[in-house]
């Protein structure tokens, strides 16, 4: 790291609603200190290697919070149908498929991880499936051959697996998490969806730019 470079690290996963509902938080803070951050996406984990099915009981805890996320920041969510019968909410594909991309094309990592986002919650596409994953990621001008190369080698298994262990390093246990790194240290800028008001009070007194 150069010695003036500050870098965000977004802990986050594709599949996670509060993530999805902090997707216009984390535009804001992007289009704000876009010129003074570097930004970092680290996939956490949410429910890597999931196998079971969804049970209603699950689907209807999870469509709970789906709603909390949807009162509180109006984000799109598809409710009806959601996680029909046979699905299995496993967060490692669409975590990996990230992952793949940003190693094939960085540029376009975080405007992957929000199409992911919109693909899931408000299009409802089932984003554990390959074939999805490929779509989008050509959607983003990266070859889709090439893409499920890359996705299904052993290398990017290992490279997601590292970046949930990144994520326990820094002892993230839920997502959203901000964490901002400067020339000395490391700052908690939120452990959970926050308003971009308070987040950027957070960054501005992290930098030394808060009034």
């Amino acid at each position: 790291m150069q010695q003036s470079e500050k870098i965000l690290f977004y802990f986050a996963d594709p599949m996670c609603s509060w993530c999805w509902g902090f997707a216009p938080v984390f535009d804001a803070i992007k289009q704000t200190y876009g010129d003074r951050l570097k930004f970092s996406l680290i996939m956490g984990g949410l429910r890597p290697g999931t196998i079971e099915t969804v049970t209603d009981e699950f689907r209807d805890e999870i469509l709970h919070h789906w709603r909390d996320v949807h009162q509180r920041t109006n984000q799109i969510f598809k409710f009806e149908g959601a996680m029909p019968a046979g699905f299995v909410y496993d967060t490692e594909p669409p975590s990996r498929a990230l992952v793949t991309v940003g190693e094939l094309k960085p540029e376009v990592a975080l405007s992957f991880f929000k199409a992911l986002q919109v693909a899931f919650y408000a299009e409802q596409k089932d984003v554990t499936r390959k074939d999805t994953l490929s779509v989008i990621a050509g959607q983003h001008d990266v070859c889709q051959s090439e893409f499920i190369k890359r996705f299904e080698s052993d290398e990017m298994r290992d490279k997601t697996e590292a970046h949930f262990h990144k994520a326990r390093q820094f002892g993230v246990r839920g997502f959203p998490t901000l964490v901002l790194q400067t020339e000395s240290d490391y700052q908690l800028i939120t452990r959970g969806y926050q308003p971009f008001e308070e987040i950027s009070a957070g960054i501005d007194f992290c930098l030394g730019t808060r009034a």
